[in-house]
């Protein structure tokens, strides 16, 4: 048990250091001194300091969510923005790791691909969302671009709130009764 505390807490401090210094400007030794521990126990732990970073990325939120969790049938809109607040309660829970790792992303590959990964998942949800919600009944290609149009802004969102000044929720919610009202005349126009 104690093993577990010592690598959480060189995790908590090694976020809290590249938070406040950057990942390239933090030595192993000033996190092990933050940590209360042994250097050696930080390279015990994580043989390479990219490996804490990995370690930081793996803890990230689990971004699925069930679509029966969000989607009302028939309320597309709604389902969106259910689908967006799960995504916000969950990225608040990590802001100040999210925020790192945006930042990180700009000059480590395994960062950045971890992040493209996570966005990948994110147009799945919304995709998953729009077809449980409207019964799959929409074109293929609108419901492609349309949760990739979702997923941008909810991303964007996510990589600048650390920016914001009050993260307003109806800031995104014009972009989901955007897609919501063009994908439903998508769909009447293909009755048509």
């Amino acid at each position: 048990m104690k093993e577990d505390s010592a690598k959480q807490r060189i995790l908590r401090a090694a976020e809290a250091l590249f938070a406040e210094s950057g990942f390239d400007a933090t030595p192993t030794s000033r996190i092990a001194e933050q940590a209360g521990v042994p250097k050696g126990l930080v390279h015990y732990y994580f043989r390479r300091k990219s490996d804490l970073l990995a370690a930081l990325v793996a803890e990230l939120p689990d971004a699925r969510i069930e679509p029966a969790v969000v989607v009302v049938p028939g309320d597309l809109a709604g389902s969106l923005r259910g689908l967006v607040g799960e995504l916000d309660r969950r990225f608040n829970r990590s802001l100040a790791l999210s925020h790192l790792l945006w930042r990180e992303a700009d000059t480590h590959r395994a960062v950045r691909d971890a992040l493209a990964e996570r966005f990948q998942q994110l147009v799945r949800q919304v995709q998953a969302v729009i077809v449980a919600a409207t019964g799959g009944k929409l074109a293929i290609a609108d419901v492609d671009s349309a949760s990739g149009l979702l997923a941008r802004a909810v991303s964007h969102r996510h990589a600048t709130a650390r920016h914001s000044e009050d993260g307003d929720p109806a800031e995104i919610d014009r972009e989901v009764a955007f897609i919501a009202e063009a994908l439903s005349r998508s769909r009447e126009t293909r009755r048509q």
